[in-house]
């Protein structure tokens, strides 16, 4: 086991009941709550559990989805480590085929053919994914009331990508890199029962959009308001689609000073002045998603690859300096980060 096997294993055994009663709060936490509604006519605005009888908590709709995920995330792995009992309650409560109808008649109509594209969408189907390949009778009844939402979803991916002609790189939920790398599961899953499209769209657009970047302003990171790294969102999704000689080549090409620690601003973790602005509080999340992209990078080169070291020992400060904020801060930060936590432990 390596050495940040051992201390993964460690963190997650202190921290996974702080996230398991975190998302359990969250998902049926209604209020605070921030919807998007596209408005067609003059009619009120439904209640977040109306629009949402399934995904209404979690101040969010994409949100909630990741609190499911890391519920179903926790009772898979780890369910000696949470109040398994209690979590198997609540996906069973809310993961119905009555409430995920609702969801889907609320995301059919045409004019929310863009609604949470495409965080929201790679967010389902990364549940949809855990729930599917569990063999487990209660994740097979999950994961086939998941099944229409999934399947809209794949079929909005499928007209969009191949008209988005350029990719959009901001740190925010519509990058592209980090849509399509939480998509790729999924894709894969559906290409191994005989439906490749999802796959064969998602890798020739990620190819399209990125394979031949070079000198990547990193520099210029991070943006006020980030929760990911454009940069090693990028990088992540390239260690998914490329050969391991063809990676380290692309990634030397892509950032060629990272042995050298350069450019510093994406070896430096982010400050946090204010943890109670919702836009600020965003910066938690990119410490730890900086910290999981750098571990998915090391473990895509050699071991003895010279650029190893700077990679490993930045996302031990990234992780440092963030994972602390999981629980007894501010809603802003609570509702959130336990999903990028659990990406980055598990």
């Amino acid at each position: 086991m390596t050495a940040w096997e051992s201390e993964r294993v460690r963190l997650l055994t202190a921290h996974a009941g702080d996230l398991a009663e975190t998302a359990l709060a969250n998902v049926v936490r209604e209020y605070p709550h921030c919807e998007f509604h596209w408005h067609s006519e003059g009619k009120s605005i439904p209640t977040p559990r109306e629009l949402h009888p399934c995904f209404y908590g979690s101040c969010d709709w994409h949100s909630c989805v990741e609190m499911f995920w890391v519920l179903v995330r926790l009772l898979r792995q780890h369910a000696e480590l949470v109040p398994a009992a209690r979590i198997r309650n609540t996906l069973n409560e809310h993961l119905t085929p009555e409430a995920l109808k609702a969801e889907l008649a609320s995301f059919a109509p045409e004019e929310h053919r863009a609604t949470q594209r495409p965080y929201g969408w790679s967010a389902l189907l990364e549940l949809t994914f855990e729930t599917a390949t569990w063999d487990d009778p209660d994740a097979a009844r999950w994961s086939a009331g998941l099944h229409e939402l999934s399947a809209l979803f794949v079929s909005r991916y499928l007209a969009w990508l191949p008209k988005a002609t350029y990719p959009v790189r901001h740190g925010v939920h519509t990058n592209g890199a980090f849509g399509l790398s939480r998509a790729l599961p999924y894709a894969g899953y559906l290409a191994d029962r005989g439906d490749p499209r999802l796959r064969q769209v998602v890798t020739g657009t990620a190819r399209r959009w990125f394979g031949a970047d070079r000198d990547y302003p990193g520099a210029w990171e991070p943006s006020g308001t980030d929760f990911l790294s454009p940069a090693l969102a990028e990088a992540e999704l390239m260690t998914r689609l490329l050969p391991a000689a063809e990676f380290a080549r692309w990634l030397g090409e892509f950032l060629p000073g990272i042995a050298g620690r350069e450019p510093a601003a994406l070896f430096t973790p982010v400050t946090v002045t204010d943890p109670s602005d919702g836009l600020i509080a965003h910066l938690h999340g990119l410490n730890l998603h900086r910290a999981w992209c750098w571990h998915r990078l090391a473990h895509a080169l050699p071991a003895d690859d010279d650029r190893v070291p700077a990679m490993l020992g930045t996302a031990h400060a990234h992780t440092q300096a963030s994972l602390p904020q999981l629980t007894g801060g501010t809603y802003e930060v609570e509702h959130f980060l336990a999903y990028y936590a659990l990406l980055l432990l598990s």
